[in-house]
């Protein structure tokens, strides 16, 4: 891409992802979705209306869309268990990528496609948000030193089950299971990009919203951590609006991290003589989705969210449906 020329996207997935990060990139001036595709005729036609796009650059095929136009980047937007095609056929073709998460949701894809973006000067980064956000930026910095988390607690509340019943996130077919493969997501790679800890193993109790038990409406995670922590991650789907809460202990005190609903999250400094300390956060300067992604093409910088971050969670996430079913404390399998 040279300095007169806009990046060149094409999206793959005209819902709520497809055009919110869609719109992004049609607001930075360095960026301009060009080219839409989507299953669905309406769908692509008010995505289309939403990101400029007119009708002889919509296709119902995104591999017809990746071989017509000249695209130099692409915006994965689709259902989770459709990732890790979309991200292979564009790769492929030389492109930088985009990829909702999670990144896939089968742990030998996640290795594959991070063997890869790790070997390549394509950019491939996954939309984990608290990665752009200077509350858990600033979290993070607590422990870049000496010092390590020893405990962790976190928990999200949603009203999961009644927003999304019969739609594709209740789908396991496309959705590779529940609600912690959705805004569990989040929480999960939250919990292990803030800290740097590394889940060895996990033991988890799941409720199930179907009969196969594909679909958790409540997961709650013991997991334990290479270097001795240990934590609780839970996810309740049921409850009337959202929360969360993550609790990061270490020899001197504590971080804690809130938020309701979708709000930019909180952050407050527990001493060890119990003294509340709510640090001065900067957000003037948080870039969105777009705008970083933008930056590592340019520049050459690694992702905020990277391939590897997100093989970690599919990881944890695979061995707690695991564990779950089979009632057993089992390893997570990073490598």
């Amino acid at each position: 891409m040279s300095s007169t020329d806009k990046l060149r996207v094409g999206v793959i997935g005209g819902g709520y992802i497809g055009t919110t990060v869609g719109r992004l990139f049609n607001n930075d001036p360095r960026s301009t979705v060009t080219a839409l595709a989507d299953i669905d005729p309406e769908t692509r036609r008010t995505a289309g209306e939403t990101l400029y796009v007119g009708e002889g650059s919509q296709y119902d095929d995104y591999v017809e869309m990746l071989d017509a136009e000249p695209l130099d980047a692409i915006l994965v937007g689709t259902p989770h268990t459709l990732h890790y095609e979309q991200v292979t056929a564009a790769l492929d073709r030389d492109m930088h990528v985009f990829c909702d998460k999670p990144l896939t949701t089968d742990l030998g894809q996640a290795r594959e496609l991070t063997d890869r973006a790790e070997s390549s000067d394509r950019v491939l980064m996954v939309g984990y948000q608290r990665h752009l956000n200077p509350a858990f930026i600033s979290a993070r910095e607590r422990w870049q030193g000496d010092l390590e988390p020893d405990y962790v607690s976190a928990e999200i509340t949603q009203n999961w089950i009644s927003r999304f019943r019969e739609t594709w996130r209740t789908d396991p077919d496309l959705s590779g299971g529940g609600n912690l493969y959705d805004t569990g997501s989040h929480l999960i790679d939250g919990v292990l990009w803030t800290t740097g800890l590394v889940p060895e193993e996990v033991s988890a109790e799941m409720v199930f919203a179907d009969d196969e038990g594909r679909v958790d409406q409540r997961a709650i995670l013991t997991v334990e951590f290479k270097n001795g922590a240990h934590g609780t991650i839970a996810v309740h789907s049921d409850a009337p609006c959202v929360r969360e809460h993550i609790h990061i202990w270490d020899r001197e005190g504590a971080v804690y991290l809130e938020g309701r609903q979708w709000e930019e999250r909180q952050i407050s400094r527990i001493d060890a003589d119990s003294t509340t300390v709510v640090p001065y956060i900067d957000r003037e300067q948080q870039r969105d989705k777009a705008e970083a992604f933008v930056d590592c093409i340019e520049t050459g910088e690694r992702p905020p969210a990277t391939a590897r971050d997100a093989l970690a969670v599919t990881a944890l996430t695979e061995a707690a449906y695991e564990s779950a079913r089979s009632g057993e404390r089992v390893v997570v399998e990073l490598e």
